[in-house]
């Protein structure tokens, strides 16, 4: 059973789904406790400003360079060669899969040829670039933060080799093992903040990046050995399949690109406010990221195949479309609920330890609070673009959302004098409420009415219900506070756990009595057999958890 699950095939798109979505639970927990052991040692100061500032650029290339080509073309063109999927022998699924394999090959040289010349460069002009996104920073700080960048730059080859390979396992729907990539990769983040800083200092953090980019790379070798894959010295810039991949990803690193400008310039705006901003920003965004990324892109990466095959077929996609998105809402308006009323909790238990003291936790309380007001849009974006992608329009979202980083830069610049490392949230909440707008209104006018009435009623039931279990919250706030020690971690826990609990019952409880369809379609699904189809492997690069 063991081994069937490491080297087996998943055909049933509820298997696959739940491994990739229980593999992003398991890597976000890994996140969290990450930030807190970051929080603990350095706290919202100086250091945590040049690790977050470090890590811009080389996560820029990985974005630009490696996620839009396989998002976009190298899983799609890989499946379509593959002959063999059993993999009964590896001698002979060699040789049936040839193509394939010097298909890969030849991608592979390409991309690793591609990211060594720019990392050598990365390293080479680290100051300049370390100036341009950080202008803010000390010279000191400068140098330091050029200093890990260059180490950094290690991580876009080990995680661009890695994509080839995760790619190979997903056109062989081997998830299991692709799944865990990114658990290893937050487990080396997390032996560099224990283990390398004590040695190293502030760059043991870099090298812990560099060590978790190696591990979620090497993980992943031995299972695409298994399936008769060897590597080979190719290179040919004319093979057609590394042309239409070419082509492929161009319109997907545009996109890619847009939100890529949105964090720069958030991190050069940051870098020239008080110390620590860069570091409040960062950690606030990775707690509100949590249900947008369970909840949001995990609805929108599943459901991709199939709103492509009914893209052109109005009724079809307008049932399907409403379905999944009063899915999505079902789940995200008592996640920003739980979010505004448990913040405090939340931060003080993930957060609050070591060098991380109350004046952090109130900047970070007040920076999340203004992130929990767009929730609903960021978890419904990836949706609505994926809905363009599937009627072959990467053009529209990639207009919409120039407009939209123009309307953060103009907006953080303002905000960010009034409300500091908080304006920077509000901005970014302000322009994401506005991207769903004006994707929601274009979507609109191409397709016509889009089941809106139905929507209406739906996410009413779930705001008064939202409502109910807000107000039981903070009731079993008051309630519990006389009975535990609220200096102490666990009492902040427990308050904030009894309170999360009454309130989620309280949200159901009401759902049931409003008649919510979504709950009732939920329970079903848990109720049903497992469905045993054929997994589509379309664009699941953003469900890596990085």
């Amino acid at each position: 059973m063991i081994k069937k699950l490491f080297t087996g095939q998943i055909n049933s798109i509820t298997v696959a789904a739940l491994l990739v979505a229980l593999s992003s639970l398991a890597s976000r927990l890994l996140g969290i406790f990450r930030d807190r052991i970051l929080a603990g040692q350095f706290g919202a100061g100086d250091t945590l400003d040049i690790y977050y500032a470090a890590f811009r650029i080389p996560d820029l290339i990985y974005n630009l360079i490696v996620l839009g080509a396989l998002s976009a073309g190298f899983i799609p063109i890989l499946t379509k060669l593959i002959k063999d999927y059993k993999c009964e022998g590896v001698h002979t699924n060699s040789t049936t899969n040839q193509e394939a394999w010097n298909a890969t090959n030849n991608v592979l040289n390409i991309l690793s040829l591609s990211l060594i010349i720019i990392s050598i460069l990365g390293f080479l002009f680290s100051p300049y670039l370390t100036k341009l996104i950080a202008p803010g920073f000390s010279l000191e700080k400068q140098a330091l933060t050029a200093s890990l960048t260059r180490i950094m730059f290690l991580s876009p080859l080990f995680l661009g080799i890695s994509s080839i390979l995760g790619g190979i396992l997903q056109a062989f729907k081997r998830f299991f093992i692709y799944s865990l990539s990114p658990i290893f990769y937050n487990i080396g983040i997390i032996v560099g903040a224990l283990y390398f800083v004590p040695l190293w200092g502030v760059r043991g953090l870099a090298w812990g990046v560099a060590v978790g980019a190696f591990f979620h790379m090497a993980v992943q070798i031995p299972a695409v050995l298994k399936l008769g894959y060897r590597y080979s010295f190719k290179f040919n810039f004319k093979d057609i399949h590394t042309i239409q991949i070419g082509a492929m990803m161009i319109p997907r690193t545009m996109s890619l690109a847009v939100s890529q400008i949105n964090f720069i310039v958030i991190t050069i705006i940051a870098s020239t406010l008080a110390g620590g901003s860069l570091a409040i920003f960062n950690l606030a965004n990775n707690l509100q990221s949590f249900p947008v990324g369970i909840f949001g892109l995990s609805f929108a990466v599943a459901a991709f195949p199939a709103l492509s095959a009914i893209a052109f077929n109005k009724k079809k996609l307008i049932d399907s479309f409403s379905n999944i998105f009063r899915q999505i809402l079902f789940f995200i308006v008592p996640s920003t609920v739980l979010l505004l009323t448990l913040r405090a909790q939340i931060i003080r238990v993930i957060l609050g330890t070591g060098q991380f003291d109350w004046n952090d936790t109130i900047l970070t309380l007040n920076t999340l609070g203004f992130f929990s007001i767009s929730l609903f849009a960021q978890a419904s974006i990836p949706l609505l673009i994926r809905v363009f992608y599937a009627r072959h329009d990467s053009k529209t979202p990639f207009y919409i959302g120039l407009i939209c980083v123009a309307v953060n830069v103009f907006l953080s610049i303002f905000l960010n004098k009034k409300l500091g490392v908080a304006g920077l949230a509000l901005a970014f909440s302000i322009s994401s409420i506005l991207n769903f707008i004006l994707l929601w209104l274009i979507l609109k006018l191409e397709i016509g009415e889009m089941d809106e009435v139905r929507i209406l009623f739906s996410t009413i039931k779930f705001s008064l219900s939202a409502l109910a279990g807000g107000t039981t919250v903070q009731i079993m706030k008051i309630l519990v506070w006389p009975f535990i020690d609220m200096t102490k971690v666990w009492g902040v826990a427990t308050q904030g756990f009894l309170a999360a609990i009454f309130g989620i019952a309280a949200y159901l409880l009401f759902c049931y009595l409003l008649r919510s369809e979504e709950l009732f379609n939920f329970l079903d699904s848990l109720k049903r057999r497992l469905s045993w189809k054929k997994v589509e492997t379309v664009d699941q690069g953003e469900a890596r958890g990085i």
